[in-house]
């Protein structure tokens, strides 16, 4: 005989609680976990792909985890030194910009740059405070970074843990499903069901937009010889995560830099302009129907809500896991919608139930 529904949800809502409060408590102590459990699942559809191509699991994980750390590797040492270098010296062109800036005004409209002008005196100090805060900001973030993820758990734990996840991935799913209660595990397993597939549409389809994206605009400002391309590409690209903001502070800042540089030579600034509304029309017409798809649901201000809610309830962790909480509550979310509209509070008394009553 099942338990009563009241004792049910009471039992369920502690459970719920206690999750809350270790992961409350927890915060970074679970971080590598978190990472290593967000990249077997990740890596999942590989090796399972490999499996059926006839390999082992075991096979497939080494294979897979190989090429992962030459990956890594390669990026690492091809591609962030000169990330952070552009980034440097972004951050060190500031002052040049916005002495141009005033150079300019001071030639176009110059009754906005007397000497006691209030936009004068602003654009004098915007220069130097950008240089301080910028550099600041990098040192806070980079000191962050390695106080968070230092190197011992980003060389050994997280791929470790990986690892050992993705080896186990299908025994363990199988141990859960063997664990849930009999009454409910048909509705369990068809959430479940739903929520892989939203979490596949989505992380996985927008972490392959997220790349090319990011390679299309690092390659083209390059080509197009805007100075910075690569730190701005890579901006655009990491930032389409998050709709629509991606393309506003990439966009923002590659025209905002082209015209400076190529200021007078209309051409090249088209051009940059270019190549952020083609890589608009790439991702709304092309990328993200053919590899995300219609069917997350995740609307941009609930996405915008989780990540602010999460990071500030459970810090970086929590922004780690907003997303996927986030389709994860709206797949349930539907589906209380439509046992809401199933039920008897939204459908009233029927007919039958009247004709009793008569």
């Amino acid at each position: 005989m099942a338990l009563p529904a009241n004792q049910q949800l009471r039992i369920w809502s502690i459970a719920i609680v206690v999750f809350l409060v270790v992961m409350w408590f927890l915060g970074d102590v679970i971080l590598p976990f978190v990472l290593g459990g967000a990249v077997a699942y990740l890596l999942d559809p590989i090796a399972d792909w490999l499996q059926k191509r006839g390999l082992s699991r075991i096979a497939a994980t080494i294979l897979i985890s190989v090429c992962a750390v030459l990956v890594f590797a390669i990026v690492n040492l091809a591609l962030v030194p000169t990330l952070v270098r552009q980034a440097n010296a972004l951050i060190e062109t500031f002052p040049r910009l916005a002495e141009n800036l005033q150079a300019w005004l001071a030639t176009h409209v110059p009754s906005l740059m007397d000497q006691d002008s209030t936009i004068r005196q602003s654009l004098q100090s915007l220069g130097e405070m950008l240089k301080e805060r910028g550099a600041a900001l990098v040192e806070t973030v980079l000191s962050s970074a390695v106080s968070v993820l230092n190197i011992l758990l980003l060389v050994v734990i997280v791929p470790v843990v990986a690892f050992y996840l993705l080896l186990d991935w299908d025994r363990m799913v199988a141990r859960i499903d063997d664990l849930l209660p009999r009454d409910h595990a048909p509705t369990i397993r068809k959430l479940a069901s739903d929520i892989d597939r939203t979490l596949a549409s989505f992380i996985r389809g927008q972490g392959v937009v997220m790349m090319i994206l990011g390679a299309y605009y690092a390659i083209a400002l390059m080509l197009a010889g805007l100075q910075f391309g690569l730190v701005i590409g890579a901006i655009g690209g990491l930032l389409t995560f998050i709709p629509y903001v991606g393309a506003l502070v990439g966009g923002a800042l590659a025209i905002g830099l082209a015209l400076f540089q190529f200021w007078g030579e209309w051409l090249h600034i088209a051009i940059v302009a270019g190549i952020f509304f083609s890589g608009q029309f790439i991702e709304g017409n092309i990328l993200t129907p053919k590899l995300v798809g219609d069917s997350v649901g995740l609307h941009p201000v609930w996405l915008l809500l989780a990540l602010s809610a999460f990071g500030s309830l459970f810090g970086f962790v929590g922004m780690l896991v907003a997303v996927p909480v986030a389709a994860a509550l709206g797949v349930l979310a539907r589906f209380a919608v439509d046992q809401y509209k199933q039920g008897r509070l939204y459908k009233g008394y029927d007919t039958q139930d009247d004709a009793g009553r008569d």
